[in-house]
C-alpha cells in the first residue's frame, strides 16, 4: 500500500490519520471532525490498517482489546472454578487413587471435576494454553499500539498547521500587541510550571509528563514477566510442590529432591493443658496441639550410586522440623504439615490349635513389608496368600483395599502343620471372626499383640519463579502508579508577525490540571481567553433541545 502524501509534502505511512509533520487530517472522517482523536497522535496502527493476509487476521485477533478482556475473564472464571474443590496437592490420597477419591467424596460432580482436569487446574494443558494466549494478546497489543505511539511522541514537531491546532479540545485565538514578548512570557511561565519548552521561530511547544503515556505499556511488561513466571513453573527444576508421608524409623527418598533421603527418627506431639472451648468443641476437637515436630536426619546419595541404594548414604545433618520452621537445603524447604498417631506397624499372631489352645509358634508380620512365608519351626509354617492393608470388602470374591496405609489390615493365610501338611486356609481381619472358606479348620491364627508408630507428613517446596513473579509485580505496580497519578500535558502556541495568536492544548486525562495551568499562563502572558470545544458543543446541543412544558391540569410531562 502506498504512502499518503500530505499537502505539506510529507510522506506518511498508509493508515496515518494526522500528518506526522504538520498535523493536517488525512482522512475524510478527520476533516469532518471538530476535535481530533489524539490517543495515538494520529499514527498508523497496524491492526486498524491491514486485514488481508492470514497473518494480519491473527495479529488483529490478538491485538483486539475485546479479545484481551475476554481472555482475562475466562482465565479468572477458570481459576475460580478451580477453588470449588481442593486441588490434588491438598488431597490425602495416593496418586493412583485420587480419581477414586474425588468420585467417592464428591460424587458425580467430583468425577467430572477430576476428568476435566480442574483438580489439578494450574498444570493442565488447556489452562497453560489460556495463559499463553493471554500473554500473546498482551504482547501483540503492546507492540501494535506502543511502537506507533512512541514514534509519534519522539518525533513531535513544534510548528503545526492551523487545522491541527483548531481541532484540539482547548483552543484560543486573538491578537497580541507584542508577539515576541508574548512568546517569551509563555516560555518563562511554562518553564516555571515544570514544562519542557521548545521553540521554533514564532512557534512554541510546552510539554510535561510525556512518560505517563507509557504507564499502560509498563503494566503490560509487568504482566508478561508475571505470566512468564507462572508458565515456567512447568519446567522441571523451577518449581517443586510435593508431599510425603514417612513413618518413625523409616528412610525414604525425598520426591523432587533428587539424590536426597530423609529418616524419621521420632515424632513429638505436645498439647496444651487447657480444654477445648467454643468452636473447637463444636468441631469435635479433643485436644489443642501446642507443638508437633519431627526429628529427622537428612542424607545425600553419593555420586555414582545406584538409585534407591540406602547403604552408602552420606549424612548431611540432623534437624527438628516444626510448624513454620522448615528444613532448608539447596533452595528446597521441607515443611511439617500433618501427622497420624498410632499407625499400625506390626501385628503378631500365634498359630494355635482350636481345641487345645496350644501355640505352635508366633508370626510377627511387618505391615509395611510383610514376608510371603513365616517358618514357625517344628514343621509348621504360615503363608500369606493375600494381604490388604486397608480392607474394604469383597468384589467378585476377591478382598479389596482402599489405600496402601495399614488402617484395617486383613490377611488370607495358608497354615501348614505336621498334622495338616496340605495346609488350611483362613481369612482374618481385625475385630471379626475368621472365615474358613474350605471347611472347618483345626488350626487358626490368633491375634497376640500389635506395635504402633507415628507418621509425619511433609511438604517439599522449591520455587525459583518467586523472584520473577516479584519483579513482574513491582513493574506492574510502577505502571499503575505512572498511569494513574501523572498525565501528559501539551500546549502549542503560534504567533504571526502581525500579532495573530493561536493557542491549543491537549491532555490525555485530568483536564482540570491542564485548565489550571492554562489559567496561570493566560493571566501572566495576557493571552486571549480559551474555550473547551467539547463543553461548547454540549452547551449548544442542550440549548437546541425543545423546552418541556406542563399544561395546567395535565399530570404528564
Amino acid at each position: 500500500m502506498e504512502n499518503i502524501i500530505c499537502a505539506c509534502g510529507h510522506s506518511n505511512p498508509y493508515g496515518t490519520k494526522l500528518c506526522e509533520k504538520c498535523g493536517r487530517p488525512l482522512t475524510e472522517e478527520g476533516k469532518q471532525t471538530k476535535v481530533v482523536d489524539m490517543r495515538y497522535d494520529g499514527s498508523a496502527i497496524r491492526s486498524k490498517t491491514y486485514n488481508k493476509t492470514f497473518i494480519d487476521k491473527i495479529w488483529n485477533f490478538f491485538s483486539s482489546v475485546k479479545v484481551g478482556i475476554a481472555l482475562i475473564i475466562i482465565t479468572l472464571v477458570a481459576a475460580s472454578i478451580g477453588t470449588i474443590l481442593p486441588q490434588e496437592i491438598y488431597v490425602n490420597a495416593p496418586d493412583a487413587g485420587k480419581a477414586e477419591y474425588y468420585e467417592k467424596v464428591y460424587g458425580w460432580f467430583g468425577k467430572i471435576y477430576n476428568y476435566l482436569g480442574l483438580s489439578d487446574l494450574y498444570s493442565t494443558w488447556w489452562f497453560q494454553i489460556l495463559v499463553g494466549m493471554l500473554a500473546i494478546s498482551i504482547i501483540v497489543a503492546s507492540l501494535d499500539r506502543g511502537i506507533p505511539l512512541h514514534k509519534s511522541l519522539k518525533n513531535q514537531r513544534v510548528k503545526r498547521h492551523e487545522s491541527f491546532l483548531k481541532r484540539q479540545r482547548i483552543i484560543a485565538e486573538g491578537q497580541v500587541s507584542n508577539p515576541e514578548e508574548t512568546l517569551e512570557k509563555v516560555q518563562q511561565k511554562m518553564t516555571d510550571l515544570k514544562y519542557n519548552v521548545r521553540r521554533d521561530g514564532s512557534a512554541l511547544l510546552a510539554e510535561r509528563g510525556r512518560f505517563s503515556r507509557y504507564g499502560p505499556y509498563i503494566n503490560h511488561v509487568g504482566l508478561i514477566i508475571f505470566l512468564t513466571g507462572v508458565m515456567i513453573r512447568l519446567v522441571p527444576g523451577f518449581y517443586v510442590d510435593e508431599s510425603i508421608w514417612i513413618r518413625e524409623g523409616e528412610t525414604r527418598a525425598i520426591p523432587g529432591m533428587e539424590g536426597y533421603f530423609i529418616k524419621n527418627n521420632k515424632f513429638i506431639l505436645e498439647t496444651h493443658n487447657n480444654k477445648p472451648q467454643g468452636e473447637q468443641v463444636a468441631q469435635g476437637v479433643n485436644v489443642v496441639a501446642k507443638n508437633f515436630q519431627t526429628d529427622v536426619t537428612l542424607y545425600k546419595q553419593p555420586e555414582g550410586s545406584l538409585p534407591g541404594d540406602l547403604d552408602n548414604l552420606e549424612k548431611v545433618r540432623d534437624y527438628s522440623v516444626r510448624v513454620n520452621h522448615p528444613l532448608k537445603e539447596e533452595g528446597f524447604a521441607l515443611y511439617q504439615m500433618n501427622y497420624r498417631l498410632n499407625e499400625l506397624k506390626q501385628m503378631n499372631f500365634d498359630l494355635v490349635n482350636k481345641e487345645t489352645g496350644e501355640s505352635l509358634g508366633k508370626a510377627e508380620i511387618d505391615l509395611t513389608n510383610p514376608k510371603k512365608e513365616y517358618d514357625l519351626g517344628n514343621g509348621s509354617s504360615v503363608q500369606i496368600l493375600v494381604y490388604t492393608p486397608d480392607f474394604s470388602g469383597f468384589e467378585n470374591g476377591e478382598p479389596q483395599t482402599k489405600t496402601s496405609i495399614p488402617n484395617n489390615p486383613a490377611f488370607l493365610f495358608k497354615m501348614k502343620t505336621p498334622e495338616t501338611p496340605e495346609g488350611e486356609v483362613s481369612f482374618v481381619e481385625i475385630m471379626q471372626p475368621p472365615l474358613e472358606p474350605l471347611g472347618e479348620n483345626k488350626y487358626r491364627m490368633k491375634f497376640a499383640s500389635a506395635d504402633t508408630r507415628n507418621t509425619a507428613n511433609f511438604t517439599i517446596r522449591k520455587d525459583n519463579t518467586i523472584p520473577i513473579l516479584f519483579v513482574g509485580g513491582i513493574i506492574f505496580m510502577i505502571g499503575v502508579a505512572i498511569g494513574s497519578y501523572w498525565n501528559h500535558r501539551r500546549l502549542w502556541l503560534q504567533v504571526d508577525p502581525d500579532g495573530k495568536v493561536i493557542m491549543a492544548a491537549h491532555v490525555n486525562k485530568n483536564m482540570f490540571s491542564m485548565k489550571k495551568d492554562l489559567d496561570a499562563v493566560s493571566s501572566f502572558a495576557d493571552l486571549p481567553p480559551y474555550i473547551d470545544q467539547l463543553e461548547k458543543s454540549e452547551d449548544v446541543e442542550n440549548s437546541t433541545k425543545p423546552a418541556i412544558t406542563k399544561k395546567e391540569g395535565d399530570n404528564t410531562l
